[in-house]
């Protein structure tokens, strides 16, 4: 299978672009065991959980429907919210144009929701993000009443030195998580992301560390992370300069980045038809 690459394809969609990795990777994160030829039936969705770039990866295996998202940023609290979306129309997808008004049971796979962290913020090895965390009034409701409506995602660290016994077992992810400390470490000392970068390559490449896929992709990496990081640096100053002017500036500054109705919505508690006269100025 050769990977699809595009603008918007990221260091880890990429990397994980093989059904051999996934199901590796599956087991590592489950603490289970497959056996190898296991079908892993891959369909992520485009533009639904991040606008700019491709950092989830969803697929198929022994009856589950496994979302994973790769994160970098501060941990977001709408990622349930979003998860929920995303898990939707996935299940569109899959029924196709079997007939959901008759009436025999349509079987569809457990969905499982994994986050895999390697920003900066210091979170635990292991934590839950639950969509009832955002019902209004959840003080109000009963456990039972949550759970009439819940998504849950794990999120794991995956920062170079955590969750050991998950990159023991996957070997791919350690090292990932290490080229990208490799990144932090440069950049760190030498205050310039570009020449960190290229440093980060070379040493792992020297240091056999991802070493044939940074062979064959060095070009693809490079311009990944650069465009990846300094967009995720440009948001954060444009949504920063955008909250001290106000809700109408916040979502200007998001919409000239690109981002959809629906996401600028979120984050402003603006309603789409005032959003939708800001984009016509946009």
């Amino acid at each position: 299978m050769h990977a699809n690459i595009k603008y918007k394809d990221s260091v880890f969609s990429l990397l994980f672009s093989k059904p051999d990795l996934l199901r590796e990777l599956y087991c590592a994160l489950e603490g289970v065991d497959v056996p190898e030829d296991t079908p892993v039936v891959i369909n992520t969705l485009q533009d639904v959980l991040y606008m700019d770039r491709v950092n989830d990866i969803s697929f198929e295996i022994g009856g589950k429907i496994i979302v994973l998202v790769e994160h970098q940023s501060t941990v977001n609290p709408n990622l349930p919210l979003r998860m929920l979306l995303y898990i939707a129309r996935l299940y569109e997808k899959i029924i196709g144009d079997k007939n959901i008004y008759a009436s025999k049971r349509i079987p569809i796979p457990f969905p499982v929701f994994i986050i895999l962290y390697n920003g900066n913020a210091e979170v635990p090895d292991r934590m839950a993000l639950k969509l009832s965390d955002s019902f209004e009034n959840p003080g109000s409701l009963t456990t039972e009443q949550k759970a009439m409506l819940e998504l849950s995602i794990t999120l794991i660290n995956i920062n170079h030195g955590r969750n050991k016994e998950v990159a023991e077992k996957c070997q791919t992810l350690a090292a990932y998580s290490a080229f990208i400390d490799k990144v932090k470490v440069f950049e760190k000392e030498t205050k310039d992301r570009a020449h960190a970068l290229k440093l980060a390559i070379k040493y792992c490449k020297e240091h056999d560390i991802l070493k044939e896929f940074l062979e064959t992709h060095s070009t693809e990496v490079f311009n990944m992370l650069m465009t990846e990081w300094n967009l995720d640096d440009a948001l954060a100053v444009r949504f920063e300069e955008g909250w001290e002017g106000g809700l109408e500036t916040t979502a200007r500054n998001a919409l000239a980045e690109g981002a959809s109705l629906e996401f600028v919505s979120k984050i402003t508690g603006l309603d789409i038809e005032a959003i939708e006269q800001l984009q016509a100025d946009v």
